[in-house]
């Protein structure tokens, strides 16, 4: 059996596959649905949702950080795993993608995961352009999601 380097492409693309298919055809898990609704469950939850998105941002430090490079390859493979199970981690937090600047957050969140799924071990044979593109797309979608989120922290603690 032939092993792969984008097994964790894989694993994303099945997961965001699996989250669709359960919010489309509106399959739902009461317990879990009730659970979201607890104050207490969707701040630790969220709390949960904001270290995956901080912790995304340390491959950007390996990478910029002299000191730390050398451990660029061994983050950016952490890195790679750690998105795949994003679909699951939104899920545990909502299995709804909101309103307003929500929904804006959960497609930017979906969307700069796809693109993640579709690295650049993926594309890394198709041009310069393509991964230079591909680098400004999913860092500027990662700066946006991180500048929703904490938008969305702060209002979720301002009206509470």
């Amino acid at each position: 059996m032939k092993t792969t380097k984008n097994n964790s492409t894989i694993l994303g693309l099945v997961l965001l596959s699996a989250f669709f298919i359960l919010y489309f055809l509106n399959i739902e898990w009461l317990w879990l649905q009730e659970l979201q609704q607890q104050e207490m469950y969707k701040r630790w939850s969220g709390l949960g949702v904001a270290l995956f998105i901080i912790f995304q941002w340390v491959l950007t430090l390996t990478r910029v950080v002299k000191k730390f490079r050398p451990n660029a390859m061994k983050m950016a493979t952490i890195h790679k795993w750690v998105g795949a199970l994003s679909p699951v981690l939104f899920y545990i937090h909502s299995t709804k993608l909101g309103y307003g600047y929500i929904a804006l957050m959960s497609y930017l969140f979906f969307f700069n995961a796809l693109l993640g799924y579709i690295n650049l071990d993926v594309i890394k044979s198709k041009g310069e352009i393509l991964f230079k593109g591909w680098m400004i797309f999913h860092v500027a979608f990662s700066i946006i999601i991180s500048i929703l989120m904490c938008f969305h922290i702060a209002m979720v603690f301002y009206y509470k």
